[in-house]
């Protein structure tokens, strides 16, 4: 069949209008793309791996669909819609579908999610990958005489490239913080199903069973418009059944997703899908952070302290009367302003997020330490355990010497450290790591209902000695109680470890083999 030439009136038109196309479609393949990717890591753990395989099925899909676009020969624009309106309908629904069918799986299926999720990625990927070659085709079937290969080559890949950068810088800015990663799928389902209805538009002489198409277009658009008015229920439903509890905030910053719950028992903070604390023992923890610290210094003035934005570390240093300036350092501004302005999370830190003594600074804890010159005279670490790279930085000995050169002569820093009991490795790594900058360390664990037993470690440039003084009015930490926190059982005793560095993040494969065999 001898495919028609536009009219020269309508080239240019068809010329510009297919090669925006090329932007939509890299813009909406890298977005399915990174939709999964942070699918994965927010259902079944923050980590590296489950971009890394995403990314990486993805990918090898996107060279199966390429090579699969070999085989078409006939009817290429016919193909190049079917092939939209599929991409946008199961693309844009993919985030839908993963969050509903997660929240449906009984605990402990993993697998069968994981096999949905890698399924979905692989279709996706695939019908992505015949696109780009369909539209080149076009082009160069209609614009023969306008292209010569490497002309249209070119043209087509600076639209996919000018595409892909848009929207991964949109993607953690914009997108996921203002619309979630449902409503985001689904809005860039309907841009593919816009692509389909301009080709439809563009070429409607040379299509066979053009009513066919325009309801095929019409329904796949329906059905989108349809999940995107349901977005927000979808969404509720689903963290609702994957909580187990009424949820009373939600929001996603360019940083994380935070989930605040309130139930019968109390209430409870997630970052990720994290448990961060649970109102009803959060002051095992809390104390257990912050009190021997405190108290062993003695009298201590400035205190420092890295992540810990929900206020309640600050709160436990408050109740010593001697401290006279309190900085914290909380990459995430969301999380510092609803846990000062929101009244019920407020009460829970004691408003201490409003204290005139206390300074907040929004800013990544690793460069605001190389920019100061300031010194503390303790320094409390409260980061999400290491489970990617970008936090298993903030626990190598490249940001241990950074806080030592930060802390006055008789100081203390103490880092919250994981579980020496499920994670055995992974809290030995951080004493190993800590004590390769040159400080004495004191290792100590506390029992903790909602976590379990969960470690910490004090490092110092003097030998630790018991503080027999602590605040008045501690539920947990006493001067009787102490001396049983540093003892470690044998199954919680020292092994051998290896020095976290940036150069290797050892860390991060530790703590992801050790928690992930517990899930």
């Amino acid at each position: 069949m001898t495919s028609s030439q536009p009219t020269p009136s309508r080239a240019s038109l068809a010329e510009l209008l297919l090669l925006a196309s090329v932007f939509v479609i890299a813009a909406c393949g890298l977005v399915y793309e990174l939709a999964a990717g942070a699918l994965a890591s927010y259902l079944l753990g923050d980590s590296v791996l489950q971009f890394s395989t995403v990314i990486g099925v993805y990918l090898f899909a996107m060279g199966l669909g390429s090579w699969l676009s070999r085989f078409v020969e006939r009817q290429l624009v016919a193909v190049f819609l079917q092939v939209e309106l599929l991409v946008g309908v199961v693309g844009g629904l993919m985030p839908a579908a993963l969050f509903a069918v997660h929240s449906l799986l009984p605990p402990g299926e993993a697998a069968a999610f994981r096999v949905l999720l890698y399924a979905l990625v692989l279709l996706v990927g695939t019908l992505v990958g015949l696109e780009i070659p369909l539209v080149m085709r076009i082009l160069k079937r209609h614009f023969s005489a306008r292209y010569g290969l490497k002309d249209l080559v070119s043209q087509v890949l600076t639209f996919d490239y000018l595409g892909a950068l848009l929207v991964a810088l949109a993607f953690p800015l914009v997108l996921v913080p203002h619309l979630g990663l449902v409503r985001t799928g689904v809005a860039f389902g309907l841009l593919n199903v816009g692509v389909a209805v301009w080709a439809l538009w563009l070429f409607r002489a040379e299509l066979r069973a053009r009513h066919a198409h325009t309801a095929a277009c019409a329904l796949s658009a329906g059905l989108l418009l349809a999940a995107l008015l349901g977005a927000d229920h979808l969404t509720t439903w689903a963290e609702d059944r994957f909580y187990g509890e009424h949820i009373v905030y939600k929001q996603s910053s360019p940083y994380q997703r935070i989930v605040v719950t309130d139930g019968r028992a109390g209430t409870r903070l997630f970052l990720n899908g994290n448990l961060q604390f649970h109102s009803k023992d959060e002051y095992r923890y809390h104390e257990a952070l912050v009190q021997p610290a405190m108290a062993a210094h003695g009298a201590p003035k400035r205190v420092l302290v890295l992540g810990g934005g929900d206020g309640m570390a600050v709160r436990e240093i408050l109740k010593h009367p001697s401290v006279e300036q309190v900085t914290l350092v909380e990459l995430d501004p969301l999380m510092t302003t609803l846990f000062r302005d929101t009244p019920k999370l407020a009460a829970l830190n004691a408003h201490s997020l409003s204290s005139p003594k206390l300074r907040i600074v929004n800013a990544d804890a690793f460069g605001w330490l190389e920019q100061q010159r300031e010194v503390f005279d303790v320094i409390v670490i409260d980061f999400p355990d290491p489970s990617n790279f970008a936090l298993g930085k903030l626990y190598t000995a490249s940001f241990y010497e950074l806080v030592d050169q930060h802390l006055s002569a008789g100081g203390y820093a103490v880092v919250q450290t994981t579980s020496p009991l499920i994670a055995r490795r992974s809290f030995w790594t951080v004493v190993t790591t800590v004590e390769a900058t040159g400080l004495t360390t004191t290792p100590y664990h506390a029992h903790v209902p909602s976590f379990g037993e969960w470690g910490f470690v004090l490092a110092s440039r003097r030998p630790f000695r018991l503080p027999t003084q602590f605040p008045p009015r501690l539920r947990f930490v006493s001067p009787n109680s102490l001396p049983a926190l540093l003892d470690f059982p044998p199954d919680m005793a020292r092994v051998p470890t290896e020095v976290n560095r940036l150069s290797n993040q050892v860390l991060v494969q530790t703590f992801e083999e050790e928690w992930g065999a517990v899930h």
